[in-house]
């Protein structure tokens, strides 16, 4: 009999731990666009250039602090054709990729929106965090579509690897539909700790780069790797010259607006 009592409070207890933690629960889903920033696309940070889906679930500690395990789906892409700059025009380069990203991100609400009945119906947030992401940079050649990291379009030893660690960090603001209800808008930007979003990074290989190689996979490497000359039959990509811009990492950013519900009792967040 006493085993049972035993049973029946540490049952009790546990519910009663479970239901203070679910009264701080979040969870939420968000959609918008992506932009991408690397060596097809140096200069513009918010240039939307496909969409972007995510959703979470987080854990507020009190009404100001929380940490949340997110997903982030997007699709990023650049084209050298397109671009104002005529050297990039004369690159000529390509790529369009999926993004799908993990991230833990602590988040600070500069007002108490969570309490029961505040009268704040609305806060502007900060977050940041760490993540990973991947990525599978493709382009479209001669009607066929082809995935770069296995071609070493830079003379590269060996592929680079399709997943890297990211660093999100970003702002945005909360307004509160009802006590439980809450809409957002955030814009969100990554440093990923890669330079091969796209595919491009450093300069154009040396001739012999691809040996070992068979013959069609030589092929297939080379005419990625420098694509300057298909409408003009000049090809500009000589060995050693510079194909990415330098710096050391490629950058992406999510944006856009999502609902969230918040499990949040009249007990809840009273210090």
């Amino acid at each position: 009999m006493g085993k049972i009592k035993i049973a029946f409070l540490f049952l009790f207890s546990f519910l009663s731990g479970y239901s203070v933690l679910a009264q701080q629960v979040e969870v939420g889903i968000n959609a918008g666009g992506a932009s991408y920033l690397g060596d097809l696309n140096q200069y513009n940070p918010v240039k939307i250039s496909g969409i972007a889906a995510g959703a979470f679930a987080k854990l507020n500690f009190d009404p100001h602090f929380g940490l949340g395990l997110h997903y982030n789906y997007g699709k990023v892409k650049a084209t050298d054709s397109h671009s104002g700059n005529a050297q990039f025009r004369d690159r000529n380069l390509s790529f369009y990729t999926p993004l799908n990203e993990v991230s833990l991100l602590f988040d600070f609400n500069l007002f108490d929106l969570y309490s029961y009945g505040p009268k704040r119906r609305f806060t502007p947030y900060i977050f940041a965090g760490i993540g990973a992401v991947i990525f599978q940079p493709k382009t479209e050649y001669k009607d066929e579509e082809y995935l770069l990291r296995l071609y070493n379009t830079e003379g590269q030893s060996e592929s680079y690897k399709s997943y890297t660690i990211t660093i999100p960090y970003g702002v945005g603001a909360r307004y509160k539909l009802k006590n439980n209800w809450t809409v957002f808008s955030q814009i969100g930007y990554r440093s990923p700790l890669t330079d091969y979003i796209d595919d491009v990074s450093s300069v154009y290989p040396k001739v012999n780069a691809w040996t070992g190689t068979s013959s069609a996979n030589q092929s297939i490497s080379k005419a990625l790797s420098d694509r300057s000359g298909e409408q003009t039959g000049v090809y500009l990509g000589n060995p050693g010259t510079q194909r990415g811009d330098f710096r050391k990492r490629d950058n992406y950013m999510f944006v856009g607006i999502g609902i969230s519900y918040t499990f949040v009792s009249q007990k809840c967040f009273t210090f």
